[in-house]
């Protein structure tokens, strides 16, 4: 099988991964809103030892300091860009008010940044690397879990049904497929790229950790327990995927 289809299997893999998510939200229903804080901490932590282990370091020993300062910048701007173009998003499905207002906004912010984590998928699968393509999608799959569930979230409590939250989900990383071939080609043709484009996508990456994720999970300071303990977990299980995959 061509390495470009089985790059694009693997990225659509991570995409209705985002799906599994919302299953957790069928049952608890708006009960589930009290796992999100755990969700989000285990979420950063995932995607925080993906992004320098998976993608700073490797950007560091291949590229240039330029490389690494303007990739992390430029990943940085475009979170942040996407973020406040999004702000005054207030329709969501055919649905108006508060609840269809912070569904859309939680869609459209996870629906922007998927496409760094696309293009983080692409470029670990380019790299010559033992193992790491194989660590980039198995960490983005798994952080993409708790982003389904936060989306699903908002979405019972304004009444979509399970249907619209399970492609809801599964639509906020259809961007990650298009991304990874997109990386994957570009990085083929120039191998100059590949540093930048790590740091590019870990600075989107970390920018979303800083400004999105915890935030959230410790908005309130009595719930610090849980968001500490989803990162403590999040962090040590991909470490331990990291050593076993020796990337």
């Amino acid at each position: 099988m061509p390495d470009l289809l089985v790059l694009f299997l693997a990225a659509c893999g991570t995409a209705l991964a985002t799906g599994l998510g919302a299953i957790p939200v069928w049952f608890l229903g708006t009960r589930a809103a009290a796992l999100t804080p755990f969700l989000l901490g285990l979420a950063a932590g995932v995607m925080g030892v993906a992004s320098v282990a998976g993608l700073l370091i490797p950007a560091a020993e291949e590229g240039s300091a330029l490389d690494l300062v303007a990739g992390l910048a430029l990943g940085g701007v475009l979170l942040g860009v996407a973020r406040s173009r999004l702000d005054h998003e207030s329709v969501f499905m055919g649905r108006s008010g508060p609840g269809a207002r912070t569904s859309a906004l939680v869609f459209a912010v996870l629906f922007v940044h998927s496409l760094p984590e696309g293009l983080a998928v692409g470029t670990a699968y380019a790299s010559e690397r033992a193992g790491l393509g194989l660590f980039v999608i198995l960490a983005i799959a798994i952080q993409n879990v708790p982003e389904g569930t936060s989306v699903a979230i908002p979405m019972e409590a304004t009444g979509y049904g399970r249907a619209r939250q399970f492609w809801a989900a599964v639509g906020t990383s259809a961007p990650q497929p298009v991304g990874a071939v997109i990386a994957y080609l570009a990085v083929a043709e120039v191998n100059a790229l590949l540093p930048f484009s790590f740091a590019f996508a870990a600075g989107a990456m970390l920018s979303l950790i800083a400004v999105e994720l915890l935030p959230q999970a410790y908005g309130e300071r009595r719930r610090w327990r849980g968001p500490t303990l989803g990162i403590a977990i999040g962090t040590a299980a991909m470490m331990a995927l990291d050593l076993l995959l020796a990337v």
